[in-house]
C-alpha cells in the first residue's frame, strides 16, 4: 500500500472527513483491521484565508508547496490537496515535488461523465466559482460545462462556507438557501451539482437535492485510495 500525503486544514472540518473516508475505504477494500498509510500536514487556515482575502496567492502557493515538500520528506508517495479553492495554486505545488498530484477536479469530472452529464451547477467559494482555474480544467479535460448561480446567490454560497461551515456551524436556514439555488439551476437545465467546496457536503445531502450531487471531497478521497492500493495485487 502506498502512503498518501494530505495537505489539510483548509478547513480541518473537511480534512477530518478525508481521514475518515480514506480509512473506511481501505478497510472496506482490504479487510476490517486495515487502515490507510497516510501523512497529514494540517495548515492554519486563518493564514491561508488572509492571503486569499489579500490576493496574495504567491504566499499561499509557497506555503502549500512547503507543505508538499514536508510530506515528501516524510515518505508520502502522492499529494492530495484537501481543498478546492487552493487548487488555484496547484502549479506551485507540482513545481516543487516529484510526487504524483491528484487534482480534485479530475475524479469529479470523471464521475460526471460516467453519468453522461455535461452541464452541472458549480457551488463553491467565490474564488472557485468566479475564476477560471477550476472550471477550465473540467471543461478542457473532461468536457464538463459549469453553470453558476447568479451574483447574489454566489455571495450567499461563499458567506455560508466561510462564516458557518468552516467553523463547524450547520444551519437549517442556510441549507434552505442552498436548496433554493439548486432548485433554480434545475429549472435552468442543470443535470447535477458539483459540491465544489470540501465543506458543502456537511450541509447539503443527496436527500436535499432533486439533482445528483457530486461531492468533490468524497470523490477525491476515493481517488487517493485508488492510487494507494493500485500497487497491490
Amino acid at each position: 500500500m502506498r502512503t498518501i500525503g494530505v495537505i489539510g486544514g483548509m478547513s480541518w472540518e473537511s480534512s477530518a472527513l478525508y481521514y475518515q473516508w480514506i480509512n473506511r475505504a481501505v478497510r472496506d477494500r482490504c479487510g476490517p483491521l486495515h487502515s490507510a498509510r497516510l501523512l497529514l500536514d494540517s495548515l492554519d487556515f486563518s493564514e491561508i484565508a488572509r492571503w486569499q482575502r489579500d490576493g496574495d496567492w504567491d504566499a499561499a502557493g509557497q506555503a502549500l508547496a512547503a507543505s508538499a515538500q514536508r510530506l515528501e520528506a516524510g515518505g508520502a508517495e502522492c499529494i492530495v490537496l484537501a481543498t478546492n479553492t487552493m487548487h488555484k495554486v496547484a502549479d506551485a505545488i507540482t513545481a516543487t515535488t516529484r510526487l504524483p498530484f491528484i487534482h480534485i477536479a479530475d475524479p469529479t469530472g470523471e464521475a460526471i461523465r460516467r453519468q453522461g452529464m455535461g452541464n452541472v451547477l458549480l457551488l463553491g467559494t467565490a474564488f472557485t466559482m468566479n475564476e477560471d482555474f477550476y472550471r477550465s480544467r473540467l471543461q478542457e479535460k473532461h468536457g464538463v460545462h459549469c453553470l453558476l448561480p447568479n451574483e447574489h446567490d454566489r455571495g450567499q454560497v461563499h458567506r455560508i462556507i466561510y462564516d458557518e461551515l468552516c467553523a463547524g456551524v450547520i444551519n437549517d436556514a442556510s441549507r434552505e438557501i442552498y436548496q433554493g439555488i439548486v432548485a433554480k439551476a434545475h429549472t435552468e437545465g442543470a443535470q447535477g451539482v458539483i459540491l465544489g467546496c470540501t465543506e458543502i457536503g456537511l450541509l447539503l445531502r443527496q436527500e436535499d437535492s432533486p439533482l445528483p450531487l457530486f461531492d468533490t471531497a468524497a470523490l477525491h478521497a476515493k481517488a487517493a485510495v485508488d492510487f494507494a492500493l493500485s500497487d497491490m495485487v
